[in-house]
């Protein structure tokens, strides 16, 4: 699948995207990702990307998985390198197919911001620069993977995923990280506790499958973890998202008084329901495009509700176009909710995801 090579917005935007990103790069010891992207002639996807980085859907890549390029560095070699070097990656390349839909008018008048997608999302609607968003990224990798753990895919939705739980017994440490829709729940924990719910996941005729991922996230015990990024994020320029941003963490529409640290932080282990989270926030939405090189949060879409139309565009090869339209003005965010709300009733046609693990 060459995408990169025929969509020339596309190769662009990872071009501008990585000039600013790894600029940053060196402050966490990783090495310059544009480079290794710009010199190859595609991105592909279709299986995940990032070492098992998307949280969603059936299938992920670890070891094999390339990002773009004839031969660039594949997403298990980029585990291998400094701590932060995927999460830059990935980081950087959801941005760049954000740009290049919209340069391309596919315009997006929301943004769903799902797991580590919470930091491209932010990025796009005006939040942060695209160095403080590389910030973010690679600080984020650097605490996952200082933490440990892991996470596992299980064919069972939360229901019967929480007897499992249950069956395998109190003191595993494993929970319930995200719901990807009726079938498929992905929990989180310390390695060991994985081990046996994998196994009881088994004997009761429940696949399991254990994610590519050196850390877990999503759990109630990185709360050290959480509360360091928090710290690291108020050192950084954050302000109100100038478009609307669903945050499938926080169940709701990020407002102009958010405390986006928080929130950014709250990724780590607060956990997500995807269905309960596209009937809050796409259920109007014309067309979801996944901004990423996977199609996990898109498979996961037509799971949910197969007469939505859902696109990855580089995963299945189909780059969507559009009208040229104005982007929304910055007013068009939705207003200030009460405490506790999760829902905004502003109708807009075409929402972008942004997705990874966090």
């Amino acid at each position: 699948m060459r995408t990169l090579a025929r969509v020339g917005s596309l190769a662009r935007a990872v071009a501008e995207v990585f000039e600013e990103a790894d600029v940053v790069a060196a402050e966490f010891g990783v090495a310059p990702i544009g480079p290794r992207l710009a010199g190859g002639s595609h991105l592909t996807g279709g299986s995940g990307s990032g070492g098992g980085s998307h949280l969603t859907g059936g299938s992920r890549s670890g070891g094999g998985s390339h990002l773009t390029g004839d031969s660039p560095p594949s997403t298990g070699a980029l585990a291998a390198e400094p701590a932060g070097t995927v999460q830059l990656a990935l980081f950087g390349v959801s941005l760049a197919v954000h740009r290049a839909l919209e340069a391309d008018g596919c315009r997006a008048h929301r943004l769903l911001a799902v797991s580590f997608g919470e930091i491209p999302a932010l990025t796009a609607a005006g939040c942060c620069s695209v160095a403080d968003g590389a910030r973010l990224a690679c600080r984020l990798g650097q605490l996952l993977t200082g933490h440990g753990g892991g996470m596992t895919l299980l064919g069972a939705g939360p229901a019967t995923t929480r007897r499992l739980l249950a069956a395998a017994g109190p003191g595993t440490g494993v929970v319930v990280a995200c719901v990807n829709h009726g079938g498929e729940t992905v929990v989180s924990g310390p390695l060991d506790g994985l081990a046996v719910v994998e196994r009881s996941a088994t004997a009761h005729g429940v696949g399991a499958q254990r994610l590519r991922l050196p850390f877990m996230s999503h759990h109630p015990a990185l709360v050290h973890e959480a509360g360091a990024f928090a710290h690291f994020a108020r050192r950084l320029r954050l302000s109100p998202p100038r478009r609307p941003v669903y945050s499938a963490v926080a169940g709701r529409f990020y407002r102009a008084d958010s405390d986006l640290p928080s929130a950014l932080s709250a990724c780590l282990v607060r956990p997500f329901d995807l269905p309960a989270v596209f009937g809050a926030s796409m259920a109007d939405a014309s067309l979801v495009v996944e901004a990423g090189t996977g199609s996990t949060l898109t498979n996961s879409v037509r799971r949910i509700d197969p007469r939505q139309d859902a696109l990855a565009p580089v995963a299945d090869g189909r780059w969507p176009t559009g009208p040229r339209a104005p982007l929304p003005p910055p007013c068009s965010c939705p207003p200030p909710a009460a405490p506790g709300e999760g829902t905004s009733h502003h109708h807009h046609p075409t929402t972008t995801a942004a997705r990874g693990d966090s």
